[in-house]
C-alpha cells in the first residue's frame, strides 16, 4: 500500500510545489510509482510537470465535488513513473461548495483510498491556507512535509500549522505524523537562518530534515521549462539537494550516486 504525504504550509512562497515536483521526479527515477495531487488552485505542480492547464478537462476539483473518479483525472507525465492529478482555477471555489457537503473533510481521502494500492507514494500539493482544502489533504495523508524558510516570521506560521495538525489528529486522522520539516531557499551563511534552524530543532527534535534546499538558479528556472530540476540540469546543486532529500525520505545514506553519461543517475529501487 502506498504512502500519502501532504506537503503543506499556510505561508505562500516557501517551495511547496517545487518540493512536490522534485521529490516526485527523484522517487520516479528510483522506480517508485508516484502520483502527485495538485490541490492548489494556482496549479503550480501541474505546470511544473509541463501540463498546460487550459488543456485540462478533469482536475482535482472534479474529484473533490464527486463528479469524477481518480483514475479519470490521472495524467501520465513524460517523466519516469510520475503521474499527476492536475489543478485548475475551478478549485478556488471549492471552499464554499464544501461547506454544504456531507463528509466535507473526508472527500479527498475517500477518493485516494481507491488508488492507494496502485502507487508507492502519493504526494499532495496543498494551497497556502489552512482552509477546507488543506484539511482534506491532512485527513487523507499518512504524514506531512512542512517546507519553510529560515526566517523568524516563519516560526509563527509553523506554530499555527502545528495547531491545525493537532486538531486533525484529534478529530479525524489520529495516525497523521510530521514526516519532516524542510528548510528551503536556505543560506547557511546567514546567522538568522542558522538560529531559526536551531530553534525548530529544539522544539521538533528528529523532525527536521538534515538536507536543506539552497537558493539555486536552476531550481527557479526549471518550472518555466515544465521540468523537474533533475531533468532540466542534472549537474546542478538543486538536483543534488533534491537527490539527498529523496535519500533521506527513503531512509538511505546521504551519499550522491555516481553520475553516468546516459540517463540521469544510476538508480534502482531495492524491494523489501
Amino acid at each position: 500500500m502506498g504512502k500519502i504525504i501532504a506537503v503543506a504550509n499556510q505561508k505562500g512562497g516557501v517551495g511547496k510545489s517545487t518540493t512536490v515536483v522534485n521529490i516526485a521526479a527523484y522517487l520516479g527515477s528510483r522506480d517508485y510509482k508516484v502520483l502527485c495531487v495538485d490541490f492548489d488552485p494556482q496549479g503550480n505542480s501541474t505546470t511544473g510537470f509541463g501540463i498546460k492547464k487550459r488543456t485540462v478537462e478533469i482536475s482535482s476539483y472534479n474529484l473533490l465535488v464527486g463528479k469524477k473518479r481518480v483514475r479519470e483525472a490521472v495524467i501520465e507525465t513524460e517523466f519516469k513513473n510520475v503521474s499527476v492529478i492536475p489543478a485548475t482555477e475551478a478549485l478556488a471555489g471549492a471552499e464554499m461548495e464544501l461547506a454544504n457537503m456531507e463528509n466535507r473533510v473526508n472527500r479527498l481521502k475517500m477518493q485516494l483510498l481507491t488508488v492507494k494500492n496502485d502507487y508507492d507514494f502519493i504526494l499532495i500539493d496543498c494551497p497556502p491556507a489552512l482552509g477546507s482544502l488543506t484539511i482534506n489533504a491532512l485527513v487523507a495523508a499518512d504524514s506531512i512535509i512542512v517546507p519553510m524558510l529560515a526566517e523568524f516570521y516563519a516560526l509563527e506560521g509553523l506554530s499555527q500549522l502545528v495547531n491545525t495538525i493537532k486538531i486533525v489528529k484529534s478529530n479525524y486522522n489520529p495516525a497523521l505524523d510530521i514526516e519532516g520539516i524542510l528548510f528551503t531557499m536556505f543560506d547557511s551563511r546567514l546567522n538568522v537562518a542558522n538560529d531559526v534552524v536551531a530553534e525548530v530543532e529544539k522544539y521538533f527534535p528528529n523532525k527536521v530534515f538534515q538536507t536543506k534546499i539552497p537558493r539555486n538558479v536552476r531550481i527557479s528556472e526549471a518550472p518555466s521549462h515544465g521540468k523537474p530540476v533533475m531533468y532540466y540540469d542534472k549537474t546542478s546543486k538543486g538536483t543534488e539537494s533534491y537527490i539527498l532529500l529523496g535519500l533521506e525520505l527513503l531512509g538511505e545514506p546521504l551519499e550522491l550516486p555516481q553520475k553516468k553519461k546516459r540517463g540521469i543517475f544510476n538508480f534502482k529501487k531495492e524491494r523489501q
